[in-house]
């Protein structure tokens, strides 16, 4: 394993900032895969997956389970700027790196970042980067894959090998064209977005589950010698065919009765939404369909109209 620095910025009244990775197998390599962890600074947990994926590939490494003919890139942060600060955008004009892609080199900063961060990993062969859920709560940890070109279709039977229970699938929106996920694609990259259950937080039993999926990947692909157990036989779901259940009437205290990853059937209670004053029910949120929990709020409250579940159907 190789530490090497991707590329250095000068950065106002602070040290520069590097964005490092460690780099198994020949530069040259004929086969390339990469492993992006947080662009934002309040993505803890991806940034500790990467952390743990790279020792566990150095000891697979040191043991020779490692192909010859590959190379493999692991990034654990590309924004340890806004990380060391607690802020999960960049500081200084709260833009996204991943809403910056594929970057350019004379631009703003988060945009010299994401030029520099895409030309390291625009040619490899496989890309997967660790993203966070957009709404705040619980979920199932899944594989995403966006429609960019022709590519995508391939890629949705490759993500299979991820061993997770659910590959989401999704149309891309203007806002995505932007992503490091999209623009892979565009270069002919295979471009996977892992998304953890956890964010600003670390769960090591999910950690260690992520980082099987993604060596259960690599082994398959034939990066790696691997015999990571627990995978599952992966459900394809398109992200439209997810049933939102919503706090449509009523904000509140939100007491919830189930769990993500639980099954529900048609009528069953979710949720209730308690008044803050008096703690009478004000709206009973029940599942509109049976199927399982994808998505469930968390925080203690809530505000009228915000999505409290996304349920899976169990019959398309």
């Amino acid at each position: 394993m190789r530490k090497t620095t991707l590329f250095t910025l000068d950065t106002p009244y602070r040290e520069p900032l590097s964005i490092c990775a460690a780099e198994f197998g020949a530069s040259d390599a004929p086969r390339s895969i990469a492993v992006v962890g947080s662009t934002r600074g309040n993505e803890i947990q991806q940034t500790f997956i990467c952390a743990q994926l790279i020792e566990r590939l150095s000891a697979a490494e040191e043991r020779g389970l490692l192909a010859q003919d590959a190379r493999i890139l692991v990034i654990p942060s590309a924004n340890p700027f806004s990380m060391n600060i607690g802020e999960r955008f960049w500081p200084v004009d709260h833009t996204d790196i991943n809403r910056m892609f594929p970057g350019y080199d004379a631009g703003e900063t988060t945009q010299r970042i994401a030029a520099g961060l895409f030309e390291a990993v625009k040619d490899c062969d496989f890309g997967i980067s660790l993203g966070s859920y957009y709404l705040p709560g619980d979920f199932l940890t899944h594989v995403r894959v966006t429609h960019a070109n022709a590519i995508s279709d391939e890629s949705l039977q490759l993500a299979d090998a991820f061993g997770f229970p659910y590959v989401v699938s999704r149309m891309p929106s203007s806002f995505d064209t932007t992503t490091l996920n999209y623009n892979w694609q565009v270069w002919n990259t295979h471009a996977f977005t892992v998304l953890a259950k956890e964010t600003d937080t670390i769960n090591q039993r999910t950690a260690t589950y992520v980082q099987n999926g993604i060596l259960r990947f690599m082994n398959a692909m034939g990066f790696v010698q691997s015999r990571s157990m627990g995978g599952s036989l992966a459900v394809h779901i398109d992200e439209s065919d997810l049933v939102d259940v919503r706090s449509e009437n009523a904000g509140g205290f939100f007491l919830r009765n189930v769990e993500s990853g639980e099954r529900v059937v048609e009528g069953q209670t979710l949720a209730v939404v308690a008044d803050g004053f008096d703690g009478h029910v004000r709206e009973t949120l029940r599942a509109p369909v049976t199927g399982y929990v994808f998505f469930s709020h968390t925080a203690p409250l809530i505000n009228q109209y915000t999505i409290a579940f996304k349920l899976v159907p169990e019959v398309a």
